[in-house]
């Protein structure tokens, strides 16, 4: 049982979307929730950390490239219970808008692999479900 399963309360997390050149910035996860589906990078707040704070250490921790971090774009919830019925993963999860600043993507942290997918690359990969709305919410899956 890793450390966030089965919380007390719901936890916080921040993603970041980064579109260079017509692409976008995903990972595919190392760890559950979503283990082994593309997905948004991004990880949980800490204490005393602002959601731009927290996105712009998360991505350089499992892409290695440097964004600025600007205004929450999405927001979702993610409950995930186990085959008993007890809550296993709840977050709160925003995702903001992010500018590329520099770094080649590579998988690091809790991400298998990094890089910079079009839509009709993600359309062939497994996918998160959240990562499919947030992405056809901005216009990028079109």
């Amino acid at each position: 049982m890793a450390k966030h399963d089965y919380p007390d309360v719901p936890r916080v997390g921040v993603g970041a979307v980064v579109i260079k050149d017509g692409r976008v910035l995903l990972v595919r996860r190392g760890i559950p929730p979503s283990e082994g589906l593309w997905a948004i990078p991004g990880g949980h707040v800490e204490l005393g950390e602002t959601l731009q704070e927290t996105a712009e250490r998360e991505i350089l921790e499992e892409t290695g490239v440097v964004v600025t971090a600007r205004n929450p774009i999405y927001t979702f919830d993610l409950i995930e219970r186990d085959k008993s019925g007890r809550i296993r993963f709840h977050y709160i999860v925003v995702d903001v808008k992010a500018d590329y600043v520099s770094g080649e993507p590579r998988g690091s942290d809790d991400a298998l692999e990094a890089r910079w997918l079009s839509w009709d690359e993600i359309r062939e990969l497994p996918v998160s479900n959240n990562t499919i709305k947030l992405l056809k919410s901005i216009k990028f899956a079109l």
